[in-house]
């Protein structure tokens, strides 16, 4: 697998921790050259060194948020800079507030779709030249609650159920040049669940776990391991417009 990887260059959002990081560091380690963009510069410094260092690639931080204004534009310069084109988009950024509809906000609503659906669009359009240069690809980082119907998370759901439609729309709309995927994961053992949930983090969990049939959460490495499959030219460059769960049997 490596040897298709060595110069292939990736940009991937939400970076600096959990799914992102693991799909960083992945992608470094087996040769390409990463721009790690995230909210966190301290944490972006913090995945990118220890990639670049142990990978045979490279990876860069890029400070950005995916939802402020001309984010997109910025982003798609800081690629040319960096890397010079663009083989590999991975939208990884998301926002999950899990609450009943009657006590979810609006900015809550706005929040997810801005960052779930509105920025990743707005980032493989800003990308497109290059990704049609190179022949490359999209994996949207999506998840279950897109396919699933989940009382309290309804919203956030709603936004990835968005995004996958958005997956396979630009599947047919950008082929042959550019593939587009989405992997969808189940409940990963990451710090958004207990920001998502708040004071019913706990409850939360146990739920989950009883309600998925691996019977627990899975590991970020787990789905970066999915990502990079997609990503990688060499497995799966007639692959396109598919949803892939990797959710320990979820939406079995």
């Amino acid at each position: 697998m490596s040897s298709s990887w060595e110069g292939l260059r990736l940009v991937v959002t939400g970076g600096g921790s959990g799914i992102g990081a693991a799909v960083v560091a992945r992608a470094a380690g087996l040769g390409a050259d990463v721009l790690a963009v995230g909210r966190r510069a301290d944490r972006l410094a913090e995945v990118t060194a220890k990639a670049g260092a142990e990978g045979g690639g490279t990876a860069v931080p890029y400070a950005v948020d995916v939802t402020a204004p001309d984010s997109a534009a910025r982003i798609a310069e800081r690629a040319g800079e960096v890397l010079g084109g663009v083989d590999a988009l991975v939208n990884n950024a998301g926002h999950a507030v899990f609450d009943r509809l009657e006590d979810a906000t609006e900015a809550d609503l706005r929040g997810m779709v801005d960052t779930n659906l509105v920025a990743p669009a707005l980032l493989i359009r800003a990308l497109l030249p290059m990704l049609r240069s190179s022949r490359g690809c999209v994996v949207n980082v999506s998840s279950v609650g897109g396919v699933l119907a989940m009382p309290s998370r309804s919203f956030y759901g709603a936004s990835k159920a968005a995004l996958n439609s958005l997956t396979r729309s630009l599947a047919v709309e950008l082929a042959p040049e550019v593939r587009v995927n989405a992997v969808l994961p189940g409940p990963v053992d990451t710090g958004l669940w207990d920001l998502a949930a708040g004071e019913g983090a706990d409850a939360l969990r146990e739920g989950i776990v009883a309600g998925t049939p691996m019977g627990r959460f899975g590991l970020a490495s787990e789905v970066a391991a999915w990502v990079c499959h997609l990503v990688d030219p060499g497995t799966s460059s007639w692959i396109t417009g598919s949803l892939v769960a990797v959710d320990g049997g979820r939406a079995a």
